[in-house]
């Protein structure tokens, strides 16, 4: 029988870019769920060590790892560490990703290829290795963007390309994998208080007046519907793409 206050006891989980923001909720949440969690970082070791000390100070399992999410040899690296220390991986949360903006004709062609080697290959990547070594009841989380319904503001397009190539590919991997018993869903946040678009920054003026419940979401509530759909109780929900965005885009 499942313990409902620990619904994912004895699952292993990857959550890439793992170490804040909305990225290190969902490894709090999915470790306070039972999960043993694997987080990547790239360039932040100390919020990684905290993530990781946080989630072993309540009892559970978690480890870090050094990862560019736009070397795909460092994804494969990740998800076979993550395997090797935990003897599978049940659960992968596509969280890791970047936003460079700039009005089109501006943006040069080295951070075009910077996004979509971070938003679009590493995710591929990390879902291809994962993929290989998951089980029946497996679980693929993307975190997308909900500027893929609703483009809010200017200078955004580059990363909306990225979301939206997220938002096709979780479309088209349920028949891939739904024979196999894994499912593949996309979370698409919106206006969210996180280190790359906080609550009171330039952005939040633009979209503030647009979000229906009058407040952004905070990190932890992102982590609650990508927390749902690994748990068992989301067996039946693949293909689907949940908007949590506080009305934004309604």
């Amino acid at each position: 029988m499942t313990d409902l206050s620990k619904p994912l006891s004895g699952k292993a989980a990857l959550v890439t870019g793992g170490s804040r923001s909305i990225g290190a909720a969902i490894a709090r949440r999915l470790a306070a769920d039972g999960a043993a969690v694997a987080i990547t970082y790239h360039a932040s070791p100390d919020r990684a060590a905290l993530v990781v000390k946080d989630i072993e100070a309540g009892g559970g399992r978690a480890i870090a790892i050094q990862a560019d999410a736009g070397d795909p040899a460092a994804v494969r690296a990740a998800v076979a560490k993550t395997g090797e220390a935990f003897g599978a991986i049940d659960i992968l949360v596509n969280n890791a990703g970047i936003a460079l903006g700039g009005a089109i004709e501006e943006t040069t062609f080295s951070d075009y290829e910077r996004m979509i080697a971070v938003n679009v290959t590493g995710m591929f990547v990390a879902t291809q290795e994962a993929v290989r070594r998951m089980k029946p009841g497996g679980r693929i989380i993307h975190i997308g963007s909900s500027m893929v319904r609703y483009a809010a503001f200017p200078t955004a397009s580059l990363y909306t390309l990225t979301k939206g190539a997220v938002a096709g590919f979780n479309r088209s991997l349920v028949r891939d994998l739904g024979p196999k018993g894994i499912t593949v869903n996309t979370v698409h946040p919106g206006p969210t208080d996180t280190d790359m678009n906080p609550n009171g920054g330039p952005i939040s003026q633009i979209v503030g007046p647009g979000i229906a419940v009058g407040r952004y979401g905070k990190d932890h509530e992102i982590a609650s519907v990508v927390a749902y759909l690994a748990s068992p109780g989301a067996a039946f929900v693949t293909g689907a793409e949940i908007v949590a965005d506080g009305g934004f885009s309604a």
